[in-house]
């Protein structure tokens, strides 16, 4: 958006300037969807990033007349940063409310087709955005379950993760994970505020994933120490703490001296050094 509104929220000259360190920096995007599958194509160095947007607000995405994405949007300045900067992937996961993109159902449905095909990913974020801790089984599954619905009504597809509003989380974490016949969710997502553990690590907690808040070295929460700009300098300051690709979405390569942290379930894929 030109002039955040919320605590949260980027301006396009943010937005610009953060994926533009990212890609002059290695990094790139890959989906969520992906990242908890534990199967992604990044080339060999480069640094994979997940990059998610909450609460389906129009300015993340708006298709124009021309059926493009609308200047200033999330998507749009994405695309931009592409562009410039051959090999950078254009793709990012949006978590979804009932509201989506501000736009009527005939629209809707348009946009988030427009977004599948064109390699981005989509998320469960709840109906109306409740506090989950507090609520029952069923308003609990009722939340994440009429939203499961609207976008498989709009789009033909169903979601693969799930954010938590608030990042609180129900006081069963079953009630989230699964609904027979309704969703199925690979992994769920906190609201920050650290990078995550590597799929592949045994560490990593598919139901708790952390994630790191856009923003700068500012004082509120905490984020001269934990938001995007503070970890980027950190990783760039301890390059060993930050996962690098392999190159083959097949295998997982990584020190000897690691093998004990690699997950059982991966292990036939491992290519130690």
């Amino acid at each position: 958006m030109k002039k955040p509104d919320r605590s949260l929220d980027r301006s396009v000259n943010e937005l610009y300037d953060e994926l533009t360190r990212l890609a002059k920096g290695g990094y790139q995007p890959i989906t969520a969807a992906e990242f908890v599958s534990g199967r992604f194509n990044v080339p060999a160095g480069k640094y994979p990033v997940v990059l998610t947007f909450d609460d389906s607000s129009p300015d993340q995405f708006t298709l124009d007349a021309q059926g493009n994405p609308a200047p200033d949007t999330a998507v749009a300045i994405i695309q931009q940063v592409a562009s410039e900067n051959p090999g950078f992937r254009a793709t990012a996961t949006f978590f979804l409310v009932d509201d989506i993109f501000g736009m009527e159902d005939a629209q809707a449905s348009a946009g988030l087709k427009w977004l599948l095909q064109h390699g981005y990913d989509v998320g469960n974020h709840t109906k109306s955005h409740p506090n989950l801790s507090g609520l029952s089984e069923k308003k609990v599954q009722d939340e994440i379950g009429a939203l499961e619905d609207r976008v498989v009504q709009l789009s033909g597809a169903n979601t693969a993760t799930l954010a938590y509003p608030f990042g609180a989380v129900p006081g069963k974490e079953k009630w989230a994970r699964k609904q027979d016949g309704r969703y199925s969710f690979e992994g769920i997502f906190l609201a920050g505020w650290r990078p995550s553990a590597s799929p592949f690590d045994e560490e990593f907690d598919r139901w708790n994933i952390p994630r790191v808040r856009s923003e700068g070295k500012i004082k509120e929460n905490d984020c001269t120490k934990f938001c995007s700009t503070a970890w980027l300098e950190h990783l760039d300051k301890n390059p060993a703490e930050r996962y690098t690709s392999d190159g083959d979405p097949n295998t997982v390569t990584f020190p000897k001296t690691a093998e004990d942290r690699l997950a059982k379930e991966y292990r036939a894929r491992a290519r130690t050094y």
